[in-house]
């Protein structure tokens, strides 16, 4: 039952995330074909069998069966016998300059909307916690420069950085490139900015999920619980290393227990390897041998366990006020800062591109339709503001990957018109044909591959 309701959760959220998508990228094509004067005969959001339509003036205006697209259907935009008084009402029969606007309008209307987006969070507020380090994993890059536990990072190559979330997307923006990254960073009670050079090498060139902050040993503050152990399964590793109930572990290998999720990972981490730990137990100090048995968890990786669970304390933790970033701005600054936020995250994309051209990304990073409809169905729980930022970047995808010079897609088009300005002739239709079948072969391949890699996801 529960599962039923995630999945239902999870297409209804994709349904409208693809819905407003749609809708919004072919309004723009719609908007600026009637300002050229071009008719309109058919504004569908979806593809296939018509689900509702109805007629205003000359338009038909459909919600069809598949809501994975949308188009515009306007008159004259193949070559067909078009008498003399209509020719003013075809699409074809536009100077080069409306044709360009007319296909230039979808992408562009999606760009807009994100800008839109992130105006309204802006104003609204954008929350965040402070990136603060809760622990530096030995020997790991950033151990080796000098960070640790309780920094907090303020800038990676030069970009201000105020909650985690701007940190991973400042790192990712490096991912598959060699060089350093540099940090920038506060110690806890001082004013002082210290800085730190990390050497990369092709860095996470073949992870499908790349965890950039794990990659430099970096674990991010949380809110956690004491490490004190609660029940016991009978026989488990926990038990048969002597640990009792209400023990509180205070070390494991010399490294200080930060709290019980600390304490989960190096669990998890170090399966059919011996720890040696230290406890509390009712005011006195032991030293054991504890050694996690392999298992394997719901995503298949190998994991270490010790049967053991938590003793949940009578009062729970709260992240210190200090931690909560909230930025917000009047409506007249917000904008600069929409139309910034909107620029970064296009110049992002397009960089993520060109590294998976030329193999610096995986390809296994790409999704389809059923991991957009898990990442909508989660952060339309998580809270409006969470839903907004994954509609504008979802948004700004569309439009960039729509203005690629790839036939089939509004930037083959666009490219066919720049031929034709510079060679004062359209494009061969025997040339644009094969550009056709070049651009549904991409097309189709990018699709299959997207699919694999979430149905690779789900097993």
């Amino acid at each position: 039952m529960e599962m039923l309701q995630t999945v239902s959760i999870n297409l209804l959220a994709m349904l409208v995330t693809l819905g407003i998508l749609v809708t919004i990228h072919e309004f723009g094509h719609y908007w600026v074909a009637k300002r050229c004067g071009v008719k309109i005969e058919c504004f569908s959001i979806g593809f296939g069998k018509s689900l509702y339509s109805w007629y205003r003036g000359d338009t038909e205006y459909r919600i069809a069966m598949l809501p994975l697209g949308g188009y515009v259907k306007m008159f004259g935009e193949r070559d067909v016998e078009i008498s003399e008084s209509e020719k003013s009402l075809a699409f074809n029969h536009k100077s080069l300059a409306q044709k360009t606007a007319i296909v230039s309008a979808g992408p562009i209307a999606n760009l807009m909307l994100a800008v839109l987006l992130y105006w309204l969070m802006f104003m609204t507020g954008v929350s965040g916690i402070a990136p603060v380090i809760g622990n530096i994993e030995a020997d790991s890059s950033v151990a080796l420069v000098g960070l640790q536990r309780g920094d907090e990072i303020v800038s990676v190559d030069g970009d201000q950085t105020r909650t985690w979330q701007e940190v991973r997307i400042a790192l990712l923006e490096r991912l598959g490139e060699s060089g350093n990254v540099d940090l920038s960073y506060l110690s806890p009670g001082s004013d002082l900015i210290n800085n730190a050079s990390i050497p990369i090498e092709r860095w996470l060139i073949n992870e499908a999920e790349p965890d950039v902050l794990g990659a430099l040993g970096i674990i991010p503050y949380r809110l956690d619980i004491p490490a004190v152990i609660g029940e016991l399964v009978s026989e488990g590793k926990a038990e048969q290393a002597g640990l009792l109930s209400q023990d509180e572990i205070l070390k494991v290998n010399q490294i200080e227990v930060t709290g019980w999720l600390h304490w989960v990972d190096i669990v998890r981490n170090n399966p059919e390897q011996d720890l040696f730990i230290q406890v509390r137990r009712q005011g006195q100090l032991l030293d054991l041998t504890l050694r996690p048995e392999l298992g394997v968890d719901n995503n298949g990786d190998q994991i270490g366990y010790i049967g053991a669970g938590v003793a949940v304390p009578e009062v729970m933790p709260t992240l210190p006020e200090d931690m909560n970033r909230a930025v917000s701005y009047s409506a007249f600054v917000a904008l600069p800062y929409a139309f910034a936020e909107t620029w970064d995250n296009g110049i992002f994309i397009l960089d993520s591109i060109k590294k998976m051209i030329v193999g610096l990304i995986s390809v296994e990073n790409l999704s389809g339709p059923i991991t957009i409809a898990q990442v909508a169905g989660q952060t339309a729980t998580f809270g409006l503001e969470y839903y907004l930022s994954f509609l504008a970047v979802l948004s700004i995808s569309l439009g960039i990957l729509n203005l690629l010079p790839i036939p089939v897609l509004d930037g083959g088009h666009l490219l066919y018109y720049l031929i034709e300005a510079v060679i004062r002739r359209p494009v061969p239709e025997k040339v644009q044909a094969m550009g056709m079948q070049l651009g549904i072969f991409l097309i189709v391949s990018v699709m299959f591959i997207a699919f694999y890699n979430d149905i690779n996801r789900l097993l």
